[in-house]
């Protein structure tokens, strides 16, 4: 399918908010309205539709959607606009749709992400890397996380149809990838309940026990391909295996700047949080992977500010970041999210003068070192 050679005379825009998961989506969005007989338009106000495919992650990227739906409907109340989405999932999984109707009455469709499957091959940026999506959903439960109320639980596809849209990504000029999923690592721990050739189907990392991952087993047939890079994100450190760790430090071309979040360096920050490992845990486990990865490097997502985080927890996640060396630090600053276990059950105690604060001792640190 070529966009420049689409005769169709209806035109759409596709608005993205949130991750790459949402990025890939809307690469498969644009597909669907192709086969309608669209044509994408960089500019809502030269659209028939706008489709705008929403994130819930924080309440600000909520709230800028209901900001662009409010634009464009004073602009011009005749184009149409459809929502798709972690909002419409939140929202479709509780059952309650209508009660997003009545809230943003002005959006005329809303359209459930899984109507847009994969028998839809993305259109892609051919500037940048290809999205592969390879599992949606998430059964982690972190507290402060809404992600398993909008995705779902996870879902792996299929190993061999990734790799047919591997192959093809390939074939079509790409010479890098990124393996996509909201907890890539634990990718196929699903699939393996159903493999009568895995006789151990379950593995304890970091005191917890999980289904086995097949990630490593994906990751490793992805590499032996004619890639120049292959990425993946974002990976949880209590599914990182020791057989991952093997694959990585085997493939010279899979991306040396891994993305491993560990959010706080406090231990009671993170049982708060619902996160399965320890300060020491997570030290040691990066520790592991620099004696086995040559050159390896890494980014991370750190939260700032969640309640309870007096000063000594702080000092802890300063400390982590100190001995971790990260390149790259996303840093953000808890708000309680309506819908999750921490929004229901922590104040929100911490001043917004102090996450300010914190927030620029960490990025003064990591990102302008």
């Amino acid at each position: 399918m070529n966009p420049s050679t689409n005769s169709g005379l209806k035109k759409v825009f596709i608005k993205t908010f949130g991750c790459a998961q949402n990025t890939a989506d809307s690469e498969r969005i644009k597909a669907y309205y192709w086969d309608k007989g669209f044509e994408e338009v960089d500019d809502w106000k030269k659209a028939d539709e706008v489709v705008i495919n929403t994130c819930v992650i924080r309440e600000t990227a909520e709230n800028r959607v209901y900001g662009l739906i409010n634009n464009i409907n004073l602009y011009d109340p005749k184009i149409k606009i459809v929502v798709t989405g972690c909002l419409v999932g939140v929202y479709d999984k509780k059952g309650k749709i209508k009660q997003l109707e009545k809230k943003i009455p002005e959006v005329n469709e809303f359209l459930p992400i899984e109507k847009v499957s994969f028998e839809w091959e993305p259109l892609r940026d051919k500037k940048k890397a290809a999205l592969i999506p390879i599992s949606s959903g998430c059964n982690n439960f972190c507290s402060y996380c809404i992600v398993p109320f909008s995705r779902g639980k996870e879902i792996s596809r299929p190993m061999e149809e990734i790799l047919k849209e591997v192959d093809r990504a390939i074939e079509n000029g790409f010479k890098d990838v990124v393996l996509v999923g909201q907890n890539v690592n634990s990718y196929g721990a699903d699939l393996s309940l159903s493999d009568s050739q895995m006789s151990d189907k379950t593995v304890v990392n970091m005191g917890k026990k999980r289904f086995r991952s097949m990630f490593h087993v994906l990751l490793e047939e992805v590499a032996k391909k004619n890639l120049e890079k292959v990425s993946f994100v974002s990976s949880n450190p209590w599914d990182f295996s020791d057989e991952l760790i093997e694959v990585i430090a085997k493939y010279e071309n899979i991306d040396r700047l891994l993305h491993l979040p560990f959010q706080s360096g406090d231990d009671r920050v993170l049982k708060n949080m619902n996160r399965s490992y320890t300060k020491q845990e997570y030290l040691d486990l990066v520790g592991k992977i620099k004696q086995k990865v040559k050159g390896v490097k890494f980014s991370t997502d750190i939260i700032i500010g969640f309640p309870g985080e007096d000063e000594a927890a702080f000092e802890n996640t300063v400390d982590v970041c100190k001995k971790v060396g990260f390149d790259i630090a996303y840093i953000n600053k808890y708000s309680p999210r309506k819908g999750t276990v921490s929004a229901k059950i922590y104040e929100n105690d911490i001043p917004m003068s102090e996450k300010k604060r914190r927030w620029k001792v960490l990025n003064d640190l990591v990102n302008l070192k």
